[in-house]
């Protein structure tokens, strides 16, 4: 399947579970405002659909050779844990799945996962890539654990995110899907008093 047929089947797959919301009012983690949201919580009920979404991310990440996977918590945790999986199954042998949990304004392994990631080649995973700050700080993390860093993997980049831009040597995504985001004092949304989803994202 050609690589844009490819992407629209993925966002058509998002949107049959409810993943892409569309026409809101949004304030993303980084303080920033959007009409559109990617909403992972909405995949992960579907085992089916994301066991999909991470055997195709594990078919494009085969040749780094993983022999760990980590996701920042808490959007990364079970995503992390199905690419592993699917890693396993590839390479015929155990891939270790693990987190990276928020200490302050940074990510840490704990919970014995810093040892475990040692000298491992490993793939940070996340579910939405927008601004790349929790991709960074799980891939410091990672690196001050031991572990080297083959590449990120995502179910969605909706930033311009690249390579460069998260210091590494491979990224692969499932979509990108820019999307435009809003300083709250600029925001189109605000101006025209649309109400803020407190449902979604971080409004309140």
């Amino acid at each position: 399947m050609p690589p844009e047929a490819k992407q629209n089947a993925t966002i058509a797959l998002l949107e049959s579970v409810g993943a892409i919301v569309r026409k809101s009012h949004i304030v993303l983690s980084s303080g920033r405002h959007t009409d559109t949201y990617i909403n992972k919580d909405a995949i992960y009920p579907h085992t089916s659909v994301t066991s999909l979404f991470a055997a195709e991310i594990a078919q494009q990440v085969r040749a780094l050779n993983s022999t760990a996977v980590v996701g920042p918590a808490m959007g990364g945790i079970i995503l992390a844990q199905w690419v592993a999986w699917h890693l396993s199954v590839i390479r015929g042998k155990t891939v270790y799945a693990c987190y990276a949990e928020k200490q302050g304004e940074e990510f840490i392994l704990s919970r014995g996962y810093d040892s475990l990631i040692k000298d491992k080649r490993t793939l940070v995973v996340e579910d939405v890539i927008t601004t790349g700050a929790a991709t960074r700080k799980t891939i410091q993390a990672v690196k001050e654990s031991g572990g080297t860093v083959v590449g990120v993997a995502a179910l969605c980049n909706r930033g311009t995110i690249t390579e460069s831009n998260l210091g590494i040597a491979h990224l692969s995504c499932l979509v990108s899907l820019p999307l435009a985001t809003y300083d709250p004092e600029e925001c189109p949304l605000c101006k025209q008093e649309i109400p803020i989803n407190t449902t979604l994202g971080k409004g309140k």
